[in-house]
């Protein structure tokens, strides 16, 4: 009895000792804090305050009556999309398959290039690969769009000038539904996985030199060392930026399916982003557009936490 009410009565006293400590912490890193505000404040305007706005998808916005001024009508869009909708289905469907595409071979790109600019010796090489290969992510996907196009044109592109060089008949690619898919992932590949190296290429300089040279003594490859050292040092990493991309499933990015697109490809190319915005800012449809980013978010935390948790299972490690 008298040991039950000496913990009690520390407990408070644990808890003042908490915030105290959190107090000083404040104050000793009160200019890391003030450099993370920002970005704090950045996701609190752009991410926590407009989810007022998902009451939108319950009721019947107009601009005039405001967001919570329009009739309420319960679940009758999400209904209509899922049971009435005509094209919905292809819309996710596209969606999770180009994204299931990208995990298959866009994701491993920033890997592999990583792993080949580490075991590269020459500084100055190393340096200016990694500026040719970094360069196409800062270049606006309206500008790498307009240049896959012009590369694919079927009289005046390069693409085309090589197959006919060879005897072939010109191909429509942007033209045809089959090809979309494949131009979206190498695309893709090209613009941003040189991009992605840096993440992975921070990861590998964290491991421990004496891992590399205990493998050189013993005879390792490259092959073997970057299989066998590197990649398991760096699984930490690679889970976390899967269980990220995951997450994403339900999305595509806006900016390279609507610069890329056109109608004769929407069978295979069109993707809820891109519908959301021609449904939304084109007919003004906004319950219903809400009512979709709506859905493709619980999806998408669904996939994630499921994920996480099978992450944490089986390999133990996860983002939480």
């Amino acid at each position: 009895m008298k040991q039950s009410q000496t913990a009690a009565a520390l407990i408070p006293k644990e808890k003042k000792r908490d915030w105290k400590k959190l107090g000083r912490e404040l104050v000793r890193d009160r200019w890391l804090y003030l450099l993370m505000l920002p970005g704090i404040i950045w996701f609190v305007v752009y991410r926590y305050l407009p989810m007022f706005g998902l009451y939108i998808a319950f009721n019947e916005f107009s601009f005039a009556k405001g967001i919570f001024g329009g009739e309420f009508v319960g679940l009758k869009y999400f209904k209509y999309i899922f049971f009435e909708h005509r094209n919905f289905w292809q819309l996710v469907s596209n969606t999770l398959l180009i994204n299931l595409y990208k995990l298959i071979f866009y994701f491993p790109a920033p890997i592999v290039f990583a792993l080949m600019l580490n075991e590269i010796r020459s500084v100055k090489f190393k340096r200016t690969l990694q500026t040719l290969i970094y360069l196409p992510h800062f270049v606006s996907w309206v500008v790498f769009g307009s240049i896959i196009i012009t590369f694919l044109n079927p009289t005046e592109g390069i693409v085309n000038q090589i197959i006919q060089a060879f005897g072939g008949q010109p191909v429509f690619f942007m033209s045809n539904p089959d090809y979309f898919r494949p131009i979206v992932i190498l695309s893709d590949i090209w613009k941003e996985a040189g991009y992605g190296t840096i993440i992975y290429l921070a990861a590998i300089t964290g491991v421990d030199p004496s891992l590399y040279e205990a493998g050189r003594i013993d005879g390792a490859s490259k092959w073997q060392t970057a299989f066998y050292i590197t990649l398991p040092c760096i699984s930490e990493t690679i889970v976390v930026m899967l269980l990220l991309d995951i997450g994403r499933m339900m999305n595509v990015s806006f900016e390279q399916i609507y610069v890329l697109a056109n109608p004769t490809v929407y069978e295979t190319g069109d993707v809820i982003s891109t519908y959301v915005y021609r449904l939304g800012l084109g007919q003004g449809r906004f319950s219903l557009t809400t009512s979709i980013g709506l859905f493709q978010s619980v999806v998408g935390f669904i996939l994630l936490t499921t994920c996480n948790a099978i992450s944490r299972k089986a390999f133990d490690k996860g983002l939480w």
